[in-house]
């Protein structure tokens, strides 16, 4: 079992990068939380969670032990899968998953692309008992630095699983209020208005 990785960071994008260790290069999903800490070209340590199908071997990597928890608790809630829950960690901070949880807010956490109402009661319900550590201990996320453009954000999207016509759309739309937005800014801007 691959437990964490340390490495170069090899390829990076807003959900995934590539962490060449010692010749050998691993892809990775990440979350737009994690994609923000990361720098083309320069070491990285990163918490891994690996999961094992019968059709591929995946790794999900994580810049702090407390998103790779919240990933974990997530996944475990029958119709999360791993891409929702790395939407849901992109879309939403770890204080605003767990203050959503706790109070009951299934209107928050049904925003996330692909979390239906029924979903969000029953994350709700199985994981209010384990919110509190990350409503306290979730540590201070800066907001993202890296120059990047629509056209990233979009083929990010598009990873996800989300049409490029309707991200679009609401690109421009966000993009004409604050053209400022940074790739994970919009990402995660496109992915609340959707």
């Amino acid at each position: 079992m691959i437990y964490s990785l340390k490495g170069i960071v090899q390829q990076l994008n807003p959900t995934s990068v590539v962490v060449d260790v010692n010749g050998v290069g691993y892809f990775v999903g990440i979350s737009l939380q994690t994609s923000e800490k990361l720098v083309l070209g320069k070491e990285t340590f990163l918490n891994i969670q690996q999961i094992i199908r019968e059709d591929a071997n995946l790794l999900f990597g994580f810049d702090t032990i407390a998103e790779k928890e919240l990933f974990n608790l997530l996944i475990s809630v029958n119709g999360v899968g791993p891409v929702s829950a790395l939407i849901m960690l992109s879309s939403l901070s770890l204080q605003e998953i767990a203050a959503g949880i706790l109070s009951n807010n299934s209107v928050m956490l049904q925003k996330v692309k692909g979390i239906g109402a029924k979903t969000a009661e029953r994350i709700i319900v199985e994981l209010k008992d384990k919110m509190q550590k990350f409503a306290v201990s979730a540590g201070n996320f800066s907001p993202a630095v890296n120059n990047k453009v629509k056209e990233e954000s979009l083929s990010a999207l598009e990873v996800l699983g989300i049409s490029k016509k309707m991200s679009e759309k609401i690109a421009d739309r966000i993009l004409k209020q604050n053209p400022d937005l940074t790739v994970e800014d919009l990402v995660k801007q496109i992915l609340k208005n959707i």
